[in-house]
């Protein structure tokens, strides 16, 4: 499941099912990422192989889109209407971003199916972050 992107005319209209907003300090990753003893392991068990990829290659600001990103894997498990649990775990939430698009959230696994069952169709998501803070609002819709 993907949020979609296209013009109004060519989408059906959907209702939202559920919202979820989450925000993080930037520092609060940073600190976790670069744990000597545990930050690898925080990193593979949180973000996808994707997510890495997209985040390493943002340079110095690489902490702010791990943590926009962890941000957006809490909003989408409150707009989802489950927690970090048997429902929805941190790999079956991806934040996706494809060149010139905006991001968006596929779901895999456990996620998709439990999304499927309330009737979610699609994920609409949104970040912000500066230096310090990341935000992450999702709109499921149905």
């Amino acid at each position: 499941m993907a949020a979609g992107h296209g013009s109004r005319s060519s989408q059906q209209i959907m209702a939202i099912v559920g919202t979820g907003i989450d925000i993080i300090e930037v520092e609060r990753i940073a600190r976790a990422l670069g744990n000597p003893i545990t930050g690898e392991r925080f990193r593979r068990r949180v973000f996808t192989a994707g997510e890495r990829a997209y985040c390493e290659g943002r340079g110095r600001a690489r902490y702010q889109s791990y943590a926009a990103r962890f941000a957006a894997k809490e909003a989408a498990m409150k707009a989802l209407g489950t927690g970090w649990n048997r429902h929805a775990g941190w790999q079956e939430i991806e934040v996706a971003r494809e060149r010139g698009r905006p991001p968006l959230i596929r779901l895999h696994g456990k996620a998709a199916e439990f999304a499927a069952g309330r009737g979610i169709a699609r994920l609409q998501v949104s970040l912000t972050h500066t230096a310090t803070m990341a935000i992450a609002h999702v709109i499921a819709e149905g």
